[in-house]
């Protein structure tokens, strides 16, 4: 009996010692998410949907779909520092967080009633939305979704960007101010700049967080701020670009956020004029111009600087430009097609994805040979964002 009872126990022991190890095996392969990683991944907002495309770039592919997001219509995104969720601001006040490897929503909460835009913050613990309707700006715990700050301001609020130190800019329409707000402490300090000009639109900040640039619709300038200094002051920049011309109608206001630093300059869209504005990124002093097919709204810089790309307003949004920051000089002209809303590099620069909203597909083109590559089929297209501007300042 004895003998017996050793026998079984050595048989349970060894059995055991298998049974353990795959256990083990199971619960490291169980699939909680995909074993994606999500340096390679984007998404892309279809607007009349209300959904999101998953997209890979090295595969120039689709991989799914995530619904439900709202009204997109003006839709922009940012990513967590991990580069696995994305926050995503509607036009209908929805902040949405999507989780892009389970492709799912998350957490979404209906924070206003129009927003436009918003921000993370450097250390990834905050989300700021920029609002139109009720105005002001609204944080939220970027795990939770739940509310920690509301800072009215009496007006619509734009240009919404992310500073180090915990810290946000955005502009104020109504009141030509622009606002600091510091959530570094328990409740938020906020540092009030007037005289930033008549109704200011949109804004850009640059890499290293220093200087603050807003486009400004009622004047005929831009106005830069030095967020170093400790007091910063309102300086005009580009006074008068358009004077002795007459302005044309707006039909899609240019996106700053798009900006463009190509080597030692800003390449900014004019408003109401068929042109582009270049500036020294130090002095801030105008450097040239280069007249373009139309109205341009984003102006972007590939990551290099060699090249800038450069969509335009309705009638003539079915046209790029491709502008040689040496020469100044228009390089290559194409139309890819009606409705070319956005452009999104990849983060080398060697491909560039654009989304062409009346054709229903984003079309992926060689930055060398301006070739296209592959097409992607999507539901009105608009706004293209990879998973590296996690690791950027001000988008």
């Amino acid at each position: 009996m004895i003998l017996g009872f050793n026998l079984l126990h050595c048989i349970f022991k060894i059995a055991r010692g298998a049974l353990i190890p795959a256990l083990a095996m199971l619960a490291v392969t169980a699939p909680q998410a995909r074993a994606q990683a999500t340096g390679d991944l984007g998404l892309v907002v279809e607007r009349a949907t209300g959904s999101l495309l998953v997209v890979d770039q090295s595969e120039r592919a689709a991989l799914g779909r995530i619904e439900g997001l709202g009204d997109l219509s003006h839709a922009s995104l940012v990513y967590s520092p991990d580069e696995r969720f994305a926050y995503v601001f509607g036009r209908d006040g929805g902040l949405t967080k999507v989780d892009i490897l389970a492709r799912e929503i998350v957490g979404r909460v209906m924070q206003a009633g129009n927003s436009i835009g918003g921000a993370i913050s450097d250390d990834g613990r905050y989300v700021a939305v920029s609002n139109y309707e009720p105005g002001g700006v609204r944080v939220f715990d970027a795990d939770t979704l739940d509310m920690v700050a509301d800072i009215p301001t009496g007006s619509k609020t734009i240009g919404l960007v992310d500073i180090p130190g915990t810290r946000f800019v955005f502009s104020l329409w109504d009141t030509g101010e622009t606002w600091i707000a510091d959530l570094s402490g328990q409740t938020p300090e906020i540092t009030r700049i007037p005289g930033i000009g008549t109704n200011p639109y949109d804004a850009l900040v640059t890499a290293d967080g220093r200087t603050y640039i807003a486009g400004l619709f009622g004047d005929d300038h831009l106005t830069a701020l030095d967020l170093w200094q400790d007091t910063p002051t309102p300086r005009a920049i580009l006074p008068g670009y358009a004077a002795g011309r007459e302005g044309l109608p707006v039909y899609k206001m240019p996106h700053l956020e798009g900006w463009a630093l190509a080597g030692q300059e800003f390449v900014l869209p004019a408003v109401g004029q068929h042109e582009v504005l270049w500036v020294d990124a130090r002095s801030l002093d105008e450097t040239g111009r280069t007249p373009t097919h139309g109205q341009p709204v984003f102006a972007m810089a590939r990551p290099d600087g060699r090249h800038v790309w450069v969509n335009f307003a309705h009638p003539l949004n079915d046209t790029i430009q491709v502008i040689d920051t040496l020469t100044k000089q228009v390089i290559r002209q194409f139309s890819p097609g009606p409705g070319v809303l956005h452009m999104e590099f990849t983060p080398r620069g060697h491909e560039v994805w654009v989304s062409v909203r009346d054709a229903g597909k984003v079309i992926i083109y060689d930055t060398e040979t301006f070739e296209p590559l592959a097409e992607i089929a999507a539901d009105s297209p608009s706004g293209i964002f990879f998973t590296a501007r996690a690791h950027r300042m001000g988008l």
